[in-house]
């Protein structure tokens, strides 16, 4: 696959790593639009992609993970629960969305089905906080999973042997990552999931050669320097832009982020993009290395 090829073939994709690897378009300076500090600003009205269920009640919290990064999060628990203690669940992804997508409809439903739910914004996504904006990393999102656990297991309606956590797509890879090293977590499920790293190493389908890589790396290297001198990141192209042309699979993305359905102004998915140098901290990272 050639370097062009590749490029028609990744850009406006969900996973910000194959692209930011094989793009030739400029950068650009522009973040979305989110919370770029630890003062955290929620919405208080319902601005969700589906509608308010009447079966659950549901709450808007923060909790800060280890590294002081104040997380945004949406939690749903069933009317009828009574004084008993639940079984709750803990829900992020897809990579780039928000919870007021696919998160926080999951996490809604699972509510009606007699669960405690929380579905949360990564750390430096969405209503989180953490600067500059639209930036991933494999440890800190992993440790963002973990915090929700913290969060969730010191709530008085919480039973803490029945904890678990669902990463949806590209959040099921790091979802896993999570629950291999924290045993509080008694369950897990990852939904079409994506392992970032390898994604963003190599491409849809282990597609990047390593001479692309190497490229891609120089690249990215480059751009750290035009960031630091310029005291903010470049940001990729913005995704699911379509020009035509593109993999079905991309179409589908678009059909979902960028219509009525699934759009959310503050979703890195929905016509915003990632920093240029995130995909540089996955490339290297191996999520699944105690995954059995």
């Amino acid at each position: 696959m050639t370097l062009k090829t590749s490029t028609r073939f990744f850009n406006g994709a969900l996973l910000a790593g194959a692209l930011a690897m094989i793009s030739t378009e400029s950068a650009v300076a522009q973040p979305a639009a989110g919370t770029a500090d630890s003062s955290v600003r929620l919405v208080q009205t319902w601005d969700k992609t589906f509608p308010r269920s009447d079966k659950v009640d549901h709450q808007k919290v923060t909790f800060k993970n280890r590294y002081g990064i104040r997380l945004a999060a949406d939690v749903y628990l069933p009317k009828d629960r009574g004084n008993k203690k639940l079984a709750a669940l803990v829900i992020s992804g897809p990579f780039g969305a928000v919870k007021e997508q696919a998160s926080g409809l999951y996490a809604q439903t699972l509510a009606e089905r007699g669960f405690v739910t929380l579905a949360f914004d990564p750390s430096y996504t969405g209503e989180s906080s953490g600067e500059p904006r639209n930036i991933a990393s494999p440890d800190i999102n992993t440790e963002d999973f973990m915090a929700a656990v913290d969060f969730i297991g010191l709530q008085s309606y919480v039973d803490r042997e029945r904890i678990g956590v669902i990463g949806i797509c590209g959040m099921g890879g790091i979802a896993l990552n999570a629950v291999a090293v924290d045993k509080r977590v008694k369950a897990v499920v990852a939904s079409t999931m994506y392992d970032m790293s390898r994604v963003m190493s190599k491409g849809y389908n282990d597609s990047v050669t390593p001479a692309q890589r190497e490229q891609a790396l120089e690249k990215m290297s480059l751009q750290r320097w035009d960031d630091a001198a310029n005291g903010q990141p470049a940001y990729q192209p913005a995704y699911n832009k379509l020009k035509g042309g593109e993999a079905q699979f991309l179409v589908e993305y678009a059909d979902y982020y960028m219509t009525k359905r699934g759009y959310h102004p503050r979703a890195v998915n929905s016509g915003n993009s990632w920093s240029v140098t995130t995909p540089m901290s996955f490339m290297n990272f191996p999520l699944m290395t105690y995954i059995k």
